[in-house]
C-alpha cells in the first residue's frame, strides 16, 4: 500500500555545503559579541567531531551566519587559515527579520544537558578523571545520582572541583570524612558540604584530625551546619567556617581562621551548585 504522507512541513528547506570560512558574514546586528575566552579555551581542547554544523542564511548571493560564529573563529584559529572550509546548513529563504527571530528563539525548546549526565556520558566515554572520581565514592559505599538520597551524591561538579583544584587525596579524605561523620545523610554530601570539608582540608592539612572533627563537628547534624553557614556567608566558605569554628571549640591550639581566606581561596569557593 502507497503512502501519500507529506512530510514536507516538517522539514526544513536547506541543503548542506562546505563553505571556506573567509566566505561566511557574521557581522548582523542581532549577533552577540564574540567571546575571546570562549574561542581561546575551546581552541585548547579542540575535537574536530565537537564541530556543528553553521547555519547560514543566503541572501543576495551572501552567506550571512546565523547559528556557529564562534565556530567559524574557532576552526579558523586551529586551522591557522579562513580559507578553511566548514560544514554549513543552507537556508535559501529567509529574510534579515526570520534569521534574526530564529536566533533570538533557537535555544527556547533546547534542554541543556545536567551536570550529572555529562559526568555519567564522561563514564560512558571511559575518560580517566571520571571514573577515578566514580571509583573514589564508590570505595565509601556511596553512589552517583540524579536524585538526593542517603549515602547519594548529586554533586558532581562539586567532585569534580575538588579534584581539579585541590587533587586525589583531598578528595578522598573529604569523601572518607563526610562518610564517617555523618554516615551517609543526604545532606553531608551536599555540594557545599563537600567543598567545604575540602577547603578545611586543603588549608589545614594534618593540622586536621579526623577524630576530633568526627568527635566534635560531628555532634551537629549536617542540616543544621547547612543552615548556620548560609546565615554566614554563601557557598563552601560559609560551611568551611561554620564546621572550623565548632572545631576549634575548648581546642588550646586553634586553627587560625584566617587562613581561609589566604590567596589560595578562589572566588568559586563562595559558590556551590546546586543538589
Amino acid at each position: 500500500m502507497e503512502n501519500n504522507e507529506d512530510f514536507g512541513m516538517f522539514i526544513p528547506n536547506v541543503h548542506f555545503e562546505q563553505i571556506p570560512i573567509k566566505n561566511l558574514v557574521s557581522n548582523q546586528e542581532y549577533q552577540r559579541n564574540l567571546s575571546k575566552s570562549h574561542i581561546r579555551r575551546t581552541v585548547e581542547n579542540f575535537d574536530v567531531n565537537q564541530i556543528n554544523p553553521v547555519k547560514v542564511s543566503r541572501r543576495d548571493g551572501i552567506n550571512y551566519v546565523f547559528n556557529g560564529q564562534h565556530t567559524i573563529e574557532i576552526v579558523a584559529a586551529v586551522s591557522g587559515s579562513r580559507n578553511t572550509p566548514v560544514w554549513c546548513m543552507v537556508y535559501e529563504d529567509m529574510d534579515y527579520t526570520c534569521e534574526a527571530d530564529v536566533f533570538a528563539n533557537q535555544q527556547k525548546c533546547v534542554k541543556p544537558l545536567t551536570p550529572y549526565e555529562i559526568f555519567m556520558a564522561n563514564i560512558e566515554a571511559g575518560n580517566d578523571e571520571q571514573l577515578i572520581i566514580k571509583s573514589v565514592v564508590e570505595s565509601y559505599r556511596l553512589r552517583l545520582s540524579s536524585q538526593k538520597a542517603p549515602g547519594t551524591i548529586c554533586a558532581v561538579s562539586a567532585l569534580e572541583y575538588i579534584y581539579k583544584n585541590y587533587g586525589f587525596h583531598v578528595l578522598d579524605r573529604t569523601l572518607m570524612l563526610c562518610a564517617a561523620t555523618w554516615e551517609g545523610d543526604a545532606n553531608s554530601l551536599s555540594s557545599g558540604m563537600l567543598r567545604g570539608v575540602a577547603k578545611l582540608i586543603h588549608t589545614y592539612g594534618d593540622k586536621i584530625k579526623n577524630d576530633v572533627f568526627k568527635e566534635k563537628v560531628g555532634a551537629f547534624s549536617a542540616r543544621d551546619i547547612g543552615r548556620t553557614a548560609k546565615e554566614r556567608r554563601s557557598g563552601a566558605l560559609g560551611y568551611a567556617e561554620t564546621m572550623l569554628l565548632e572545631y576549634n571549640k575548648k581546642m588550646k591550639n586553634t586553627l587560625k581562621r584566617n587562613l581561609l581566606y589566604g590567596k589560595s581561596s578562589r572566588r568559586i569557593d563562595t559558590e556551590y551548585d546546586s543538589d
